[in-house]
């Protein structure tokens, strides 16, 4: 072979290794389908409710120059609370003890040189109870300020079973996230195609109110409550294809 035929030959070679594959793979590319158009709407549903539940919670705190002295001032009166609870016609299931406590109390002297004395103790004791009638609220709070509760809050009303309520918000915020998506496809000169995705936020919380200041036995009086309503709140967020 002369020198000219092996320089053709390099050079042909030389050209198929750099352009072939990359002729090969501008084809390939070629090939690939074009990305799918989509569009993504938040559809939100709302379903108002009465409750039909409330919670709330009643301790009572006591003090004593000695420790065992307010111990047994508590206890006494936590006695009372929860007899007059069940008096109410509230199970014994649905009264929850959920805080004790014996703590020191301390007094500053008017000479800051000197530190706080110890002047007695306070002992605190709370039930959390659960009532599944709202009507009889104002009539329990009632008896457990008359048995000696001193504090009470914590009131929370609530639906005892939501799930009927949240699948019902689902079809709402579907039906408002399926509407919007059609308006804006429409607008676009397209239509909608098969769901891509489907993500949800929200649902049922119940509503608390914050903790009332401590009562005296003697301000019993006739409590009005008003339940309201409560709010079952789902979110969607909804990617469609495009047409």
């Amino acid at each position: 072979m002369t020198s000219t035929a092996r320089n053709y030959l390099f050079a042909t070679l030389a050209f198929l290794a750099v352009f072939v594959p990359a002729a090969s793979h501008a084809a390939f590319a070629d090939d690939k389908e074009p990305q799918k158009r989509t569009i993504s709407i938040s559809g939100k549903g709302l379903v108002k409710s009465a409750p039909d539940m409330v919670t709330v919670s009643a301790g009572v705190e006591s003090q004593a120059p000695a420790a065992k002295d307010a111990l047994a001032k508590n206890t006494a009166a936590m006695t009372r609370v929860v007899e007059a609870l069940k008096s109410e016609g509230i199970d014994a299931k649905d009264i929850q003890t959920t805080n004790f406590s014996v703590s020191p109390r301390y007094e500053d002297d008017d000479d800051d040189k000197r530190p706080p004395r110890l002047v007695g103790y306070s002992v605190f004791n709370s039930v959390y109870v659960t009532m599944h009638d709202t009507a009889r609220l104002g009539g329990v709070l009632d008896q457990l300020v008359s048995a000696g509760s001193n504090s009470i809050g914590g009131i929370s009303f609530g639906i005892d079973k939501p799930e009927a309520l949240e699948n019902e918000a689902r079809k709402l915020a579907m039906e408002d996230a399926i509407a919007k998506a059609k308006l804006y496809a429409e607008a676009a000169g397209a239509e909608l195609g098969p769901v891509q995705t489907i993500t949800e936020q929200g649902g049922y919380v119940p509503y608390s109110y914050p903790a009332a200041p401590r009562m005296e036995a003697a301000a019993a009086k006739r409590v009005p409550i008003e339940p309201g309503t409560q709010n079952v709140d789902i979110q969607v967020q909804v990617t469609w294809e495009l047409k």
